[in-house]
């Protein structure tokens, strides 16, 4: 893998996360969403249909500076389209400015929304493009066991020919890829080494036959983005963590040996089943002494009420509508 640039400034906008907090407060670096909105101009007046929706799931707007240049990277696109395209047109999102789209794994709630996203985005690009990064692994249909034995299946994710359809020039591969000009690189599929982390247990797909299912626990079609800021080092944006936090981190530091791991973002799945490795998780993030951490959707307040004991003002919880200057 080719080395990525370092770019000069990074600019996180949430566009989905389950989490709605504009009262709390942050550091100067973090902008939550009504001084957001109220600074752009965008609200003169508090009120419902004026602020963002939150929705399990999540979406990302990444932009890198690299000198006068912007780079601008969408990461994944929340549980549906009408979501998606409410907070975004709330935000001022512009499409003309999003050349890359990644979804990080085939589930619906990072993938509802994907043929939204594409559409608005290949709209206001027109002749430009749109490339969306997809793994061939994210396409069969999943599905979760409830306690009677019972399986609730998961909405599928557009596929290849419906994200073209919508306007995207598709790129569906397992191997890693630098995007957005070498502003963003996007991981193939992560190792799965530490021992505790067993991704989401019970999860089951759709067998090749269209007619059985196979277990599939692991999810390796998830991928994460990594970005290097000049002076800071490598930032990570996990959206799930089914391959576990650790993993990611570890895989991260291994692709970019010589560059240090600055901090992460999304979705840490310490919620639910995996809730027992809480412990783990934490004792093992300690080591690497990131200096920013903010977790979000699928995290679970377990976790975070965990993380808060241990991490100081490193720990800057997502919610939807927060800017995050790195």
């Amino acid at each position: 893998m080719d080395a990525i640039l370092d770019v000069d400034r990074l600019e996180v906008l949430v566009l989905v996360d389950n989490v709605t907090d504009s009262l709390s407060t942050n550091p100067a670096n973090v902008i939550p969403e009504w001084s957001g909105l109220m600074s752009g101009g965008r609200m003169r007046m508090i009120s419902g249909q004026n602020i963002c929706c939150a929705h399990h799931g999540l979406s990302l707007l990444i932009t890198a500076y690299v000198g006068s240049e912007k780079r601008t990277l969408l990461f994944d696109a929340g549980p549906e389209g009408a979501t998606f395209l409410r907070n975004t047109g709330i935000l001022g999102v512009d499409f003309a400015e999003v050349g890359t789209i990644v979804l990080s794994h085939g589930h619906w709630d990072h993938a509802g929304g994907l043929v939204a996203a594409v559409e608005a985005a290949a709209r206001a690009r027109a002749a430009a493009g749109v490339d969306c990064y997809v793994h061939p692994g994210m396409f069969a249909q999943r599905a979760t066991p409830r306690p009677n034995g019972e399986l609730l299946a998961h909405e599928p994710v557009p596929d290849p020919q419906q994200l073209a359809k919508a306007g995207a020039r598709v790129v569906n591969t397992r191997e890693p890829q630098v995007a957005g000009n070498g502003a963003f690189y996007v991981s193939g599929e992560i190792p799965r080494l530490t021992s505790y982390e067993l991704g989401l247990p019970g999860q089951v797909r759709r067998s090749a036959d269209g007619q059985s299912w196979e277990p599939d626990p692991l999810l390796m079609d998830e991928r994460f983005i990594a970005v290097h800021v000049k002076g800071k080092g490598q930032f990570v944006f996990s959206a799930c963590s089914h391959a576990g936090l650790i993993n990611v981190l570890n895989h991260a530091r291994s692709v970019f040996p010589d560059v240090p791991l600055y901090g992460v973002m999304g979705g840490l799945h310490l919620s639910g089943i995996t809730e027992k490795i809480i412990p783990q998780t934490i004792a093992d993030l300690k080591t690497f002494g990131l200096k920013l951490l903010a977790p979000g959707h699928c995290t679970g307040w377990r976790a975070m009420s965990a993380m808060a004991k241990v991490f100081g003002d490193e720990l800057v919880p997502s919610a939807v509508g927060k800017k995050y200057l790195i």
